[in-house]
């Protein structure tokens, strides 16, 4: 059996604290997508911890975690984050299994990254430069290295070849940056990685799920970030949906079963893109201070809006969500109004679909408004005990979704959630 976590929004929707505590409840965490460009934020024993690529299970120390053939992996930031796991006491060389089919983020995939940005002067997507992008074309255009190659006698000339096929790229760009030490880090980080677990990922993941061990695969970024149905060209290069955990992992559809979204109480993004709930004044200079909005990897701040119901029911049906669970409901907490966007305004018509390409069009928010809770709710283990006005929020949210908001993250803390 294969229970889901998947971001409904623009990423950044607090996946790692989620995974974090349901991970108790499953024997595997895998990760089925994405790259180094994630950062999903920690907490443990009271320190921040942000990781990357490893699977947000790694600091339960009985449970295997897996990155699957869906993520583009960077060796350095892997080596990195392994120290810093190290480093809060626990095993990883036990519970860390990399898939053989996973393809290597080198040295030159940040170069281009970085020189394909640069050149698009305005026309920016925001790319974090991590070199997700070029690894993922890499890899449709058939010319990635992955990580079972490292144990090929072969591998330097396989580097070379596709390093000089770059360098050709590169020059086109006038790319001059000298990115030898990048390539030293690199090729140490490569002898480290070669210690690890490296396991033929789909036989491994198959083999736990017909032995009857419980699987959750975890998401990177939104799925307002997937390729086919984000806001494109501003979205991610992996598919980020619930479609992407089949491809990611190599698991049939038939073993997925609980589809667990997450969402924000309000919502961010980061980088270029459309964005029709953004704040631009004062109150979301209070979210992106209150919330402390500011990217775990990019440390860039994060664009604030209120919650997009028309975006997060496109969300739930895409990927066949099942629950839901709201994250930083506190940071409404000391707020006066509340608005959600029920319907898009375009050219004068009422419509609440999400059009097919929105950086075109000029998308007013139709909002209803609620009047704010006013109350402390970071101690509240229940529905139940919410406050009136806050039961009013969440009940017009899980109406208008037809899906229920299952738990309420009201804090920072590993046990800050409530249940309803």
């Amino acid at each position: 059996m294969v229970d889901v976590i998947l971001g409904l929004q623009w990423g950044d929707e607090g996946k790692g604290k989620i995974v974090d505590y349901f991970a108790k409840n499953y024997d595997v965490i895998a990760r089925f997508q994405g790259g180094p460009n994630a950062g999903h934020t920690l907490y443990v024993n009271d320190k921040k911890v942000v990781l990357h690529q490893i699977p947000s299970g790694i600091f339960h120390s009985n449970k295997i975690n897996l990155i699957g053939n869906g993520v583009v992996l960077d060796p350095v930031t892997l080596k990195k984050e392994c120290d810093a796991v190290a480093a809060f006491g626990y095993d990883y060389k036990s519970n860390l299994f990399i898939s053989e089919r996973t393809h290597l983020i080198l040295p030159t995939h940040r170069a281009l990254d970085k020189a394909s940005e640069v050149s698009k002067g305005n026309d920016k997507i925001g790319s974090t430069l991590k070199g997700i992008g070029p690894a993922y074309m890499d890899k449709t255009g058939r010319n990635g290295l992955r990580v079972g190659d490292l144990l090929d006698k072969n591998f330097t000339t396989q580097y070379i070849k596709l390093r000089l096929k770059h360098q050709r790229l590169l020059d086109n760009f006038n790319f001059n940056e000298d990115i030898t030490p990048w390539e030293e880090e690199f090729f140490e980080a490569v002898e480290f990685l070669k210690t690890l677990n490296i396991v033929n990922g789909e036989y491994f993941i198959n083999e736990k799920i017909r032995s009857g061990k419980k699987v959750l695969a975890e998401g990177a970024q939104g799925s307002m970030l997937d390729v086919d149905f984000g806001t494109f060209p501003f979205v991610t290069s992996s598919s980020t949906i619930s479609a992407g955990v089949c491809s990611g992992l190599g698991i049939a559809p038939q073993h997925i079963k609980e589809v667990i979204g997450i969402t924000k109480a309000y919502c961010t993004r980061v980088g270029g893109g459309p964005f029709p709930t953004e704040l631009l004044e004062a109150t979301g200079d209070f979210l992106r201070n209150a919330g402390n909005e500011f990217g775990s990897t990019t440390g860039r701040p994060r664009r604030c809006g209120w919650i997009d119901l028309v975006a997060l029911n496109f969300a739930c049906m895409i990927n066949g969500v099942t629950q839901i669970v709201m994250t930083k409901a506190d940071i409404l907490d000391s707020m006066e109004e509340l608005k959600v966007c029920k319907s898009y305004k375009v050219d004068g018509n009422e419509i609440t679909t999400v059009p097919f390409q929105m950086n075109r069009l000029q998308i007013e928010a139709v909002y209803q408004s609620f009047a704010g809770w006013n109350s402390d709710i970071s101690k509240i283990k229940d529905y139940a005990s919410m406050p009136e006005k806050m039961k009013e929020y969440i009940n017009f949210i899980n109406n208008y979704l037809g899906v229920p908001v299952k738990y309420i993250s009201n804090g920072p803390g590993r046990e800050q959630i409530a249940s309803c």
